[in-house]
């Protein structure tokens, strides 16, 4: 039997409760897989759908048919993603049938780009809830028999941006599933999904990848450079996506800034640290600040290496601001601050002003000398 998830980067213990469904042939009729961006869930939903139909195929279907869900091909798989809505278009309209043609080719050279790379995320411009009339189709979908494929999957990607009424019109699928039909809901919010909708889930939540499994997934399914993805995997949370993203804003630039945000703050220069601050917040305020307290709370320790005699930084390019630092303030123990700060990130989840957080970390930091700074 050809073991579907043998080449996969990480989530072993997922592994182990999706094959044990195979081997007991008793599969839940809805699956909700949760975790992080960017940690595989999709190509685990496409997989598992290979492989269940693999074990119930014979031989003279299988290979066709599973190349036919491997490329999210009606009526085999119903890949269901938020889209945007088209000039003048109601829900009784069809979910692509109002889209301008440039929507549509965008759409489909996104679609060419996920069944190449199962972990690449699609990127439409206002494609921000799933529509209603998506969540209809499925009825249509499910009132067609079709015998060559022994069981056909629905794969609702970002299923949180599902609104209530597509939702209720989710749950009255989910309520009467026909035989030989798997949901596999996939989400990062969970919490977002009405409370009927995942009682009826079996729920399998997904881990962060390691770095190594970063490194792994981002060199051979993207073509990064591996020194690059060595760079930046200690700060993508285990996170393709996060990953892509840090490469895209360019690591070494977003060091520099640390540190000059570092060094304003520890000279009280105020105004100069939220200026710096500020402009990284610009795009995506809550996750760039989380990302800039990582980097901070990275020369921290940083710092403890160098006072410890360990030669191995990540900011090894500005050795010098650790030189200075610890030169004048040899007594500081980073320590306590390290937590502060990293408290502060927990904030963002509360939808606390990113402007009031940005002032309290520049706060923290000016407070960590004991006496007057000069500049790092």
């Amino acid at each position: 039997m050809t073991d579907y998830f043998k080449n996969i980067n990480g989530q072993q213990r997922v592994k182990k409760i999706l094959s044990n469904f195979n081997s007991i042939s008793k599969i839940p009729h809805a699956l909700l897989f949760t975790g992080p961006d960017g940690v595989g869930k999709e190509n685990f939903a496409i997989r598992f759908a290979q492989s269940v139909n693999s074990n119930l195929l014979n031989t003279e279907k299988r290979e066709r048919i599973l190349n036919q869900i491997s490329n999210l091909s009606e009526p085999f798989v119903k890949y269901i993603i938020p889209l945007p809505r088209g000039k003048n278009e109601t829900d009784s309209d069809t979910p692509t049938g109002k889209l301008s043609d440039d929507e549509m080719d965008l759409l489909h050279e996104e679609l060419r780009k996920k069944i190449k790379n199962a972990y690449y995320k699609i990127n439409l411009p206002k494609a921000n809830n799933i529509k209603i009339n998506s969540i209809r189709e499925i009825k249509k979908f499910l009132s067609l028999e079709f015998s060559d494929v022994a069981c056909r999957f629905i794969i609702i990607s970002s299923a949180h941006l599902m609104s209530e009424p597509a939702q209720n019109a989710l749950l009255k699928s989910l309520e009467e599933p026909p035989p030989g039909v798997v949901f596999i809901l996939i989400t990062s919010f969970p919490k977002r999904l009405r409370e009927t909708i995942r009682s009826r889930c079996w729920v399998i939540n997904f881990d962060p990848l390691s770095n190594d499994e970063l490194v792994s997934i981002l060199t051979k399914y993207f073509n990064v450079d591996k020194n690059i993805v060595n760079t930046v995997a200690p700060f993508a949370n285990g996170s393709v996506t996060m990953a892509l993203k840090l490469i895209e804003m360019d690591i070494g630039d977003l060091s520099e800034k640390t540190i000059s945000i570092l060094r304003y703050s520890f000279g009280k220069k105020f105004h100069s640290a939220f200026n710096e601050l500020s402009s990284l917040l610009a795009e995506q305020g809550s996750e760039n600040i989380r990302l800039i307290i990582k980097m901070i709370i990275t020369w921290l320790n940083d710092l403890q290496k160098y006072k410890k005699n360990v030669d191995h930084y990540f900011f090894k390019q500005h050795k010098e601001t650790l030189e200075k630092f610890n030169s004048k303030f040899p007594d500081v123990e980073p320590k306590d601050l390290v937590y502060r700060i990293d408290k502060l990130s927990s904030y963002v989840k509360n939808n606390v002003n990113i402007n009031l957080l940005a002032a309290n970390l520049i706060f923290e930091l000016s407070a960590l000398p004991s006496s007057r700074v000069k500049q790092i």
